[in-house]
């Protein structure tokens, strides 16, 4: 099965790249390492690019260092000196690799000899331009974003047998958030990919998305607000509404609300207002938390806490969460925290 699983991670580097002979298949990774600046007995630590923890450790002698392993699947790692900054970054699998460089400038240090680096290379340099875009502080770009989107849209279509096309969807996703061509490059990936962590991540984003999915129309409820009136969301047909689920004894529900003030002030004279659902059980909390935080629109709540008929009609587990819905009564988001919601709002009310 590993082995397949290589054959299928070469097979894009053979096919756009038949130059060279493919690489013959190894049943681990190598990494041999030669990097100068540093004294002997310099330790050298290998880590998982994703969760910082560490794999292997050997030291530098004569400015050579190596590792030796398997890979389950490609994956990020990086290697470390003394523990510290510079460091070299690579996106491994079962090949034989070489890593050249020096400490002054370990950031151009030259990897080869792994497939998936090769090819997380060419997206990576294709995307540089425009990596800003997955900063959380990212601003709205629409020029911007149609670029990434292409380039990641084509890199998956062009390397159907890399991993590192998941990771390029990954990022199509993040800066659309259209699942319809997101679940589209999916399936045009191959098995191993698919199987893969960053191939399952894709699979959830697609899964979830078909649970109340963009563009489904949203059910109507009707709540108390603090003056006892019955709201309901129907009644605010026409706009787009933010319906934001809190609470004020929610730390990062209160954390987030300046967000959501923020948001509602710049376009709320574009057609844009926020319906507030609290999970309260305490009405005198509920009115306070509200006059604190400067939520100057309408709030409701039946004050049953988690109980909330409207958080469990929208099966709610945890806040902050919201639900974007459009004038048509249309789901147009879902879970827009932070900067989504601005990036969001930027797009659709323009």
């Amino acid at each position: 099965m590993k082995r397949i699983l290589l054959l299928a991670l070469l097979l894009p580097a053979v096919i756009f790249a038949q130059v060279k002979p493919a690489a013959p298949k190894v049943p681990g990774f190598t990494i041999a390492g030669t990097v100068t600046g540093f004294p002997d007995g310099t330790n050298v630590t290998m880590v998982n690019g994703q969760t910082g923890a560490q794999l292997d450790q050997t030291t530098l002698k004569a400015n050579k260092f190596s590792f030796k392993g398997k890979m389950d699947e490609p994956d990020f790692r990086i290697i470390l000196f003394n523990g510290i900054p510079p460091f070299v970054t690579l996106f491994l699998d079962n090949s034989n690799v070489k890593i050249t460089g020096e400490k002054a400038k370990m950031d151009h240090a030259v990897v080869t000899g792994s497939a998936s680096n090769k090819s997380f290379n060419e997206y990576n340099n294709a995307i540089a331009p425009y990596q800003y875009l997955f900063a959380d502080d990212a601003p709205y770009d629409s020029v911007a974003i149609d670029k990434a989107a292409t380039i990641s849209e084509n890199f998956a279509k062009k390397y159907p047998a890399s991993v590192v096309s998941a990771l390029a969807i990954i990022r199509f996703n993040q800066v659309t958030e259209d699942y319809k061509t997101t679940e589209q490059l999916y399936d045009g990936l191959a098995g191993p990919v698919k199987a893969s962590t960053l191939g399952k991540y894709v699979a959830d984003l697609i899964n979830q998305s078909k649970v109340t999915p963009i563009g489904s129309a949203v059910p109507d409820f009707t709540q108390p607000d603090t003056a006892g009136n019955s709201i309901t969301l129907s009644s605010l047909r026409g706009k787009y509404v933010l319906v934001d689920f809190w609470a004020s004894w929610c730390r990062p529900c209160r954390a987030e609300n300046p967000n959501v003030v923020a948001n509602y002030n710049k376009f709320k004279d574009k057609n844009f207002t926020v319906l507030s659902v609290s999970l309260d059980q305490a009405k005198p909390a509920w009115i306070e938390a509200i006059k604190q935080d400067g939520l100057a629109w309408t709030n409701v709540s039946d004050l049953r806490s988690w109980s909330n008929a409207v958080a469990l009609q929208f099966h709610i587990t945890s806040i902050p969460q919201n639900i974007l819905v459009a004038p048509d009564g249309t789901l147009a988001g879902k879970n827009l925290r932070g900067p989504k919601l601005n990036r969001a709002l930027s797009r659709l009310l323009k």
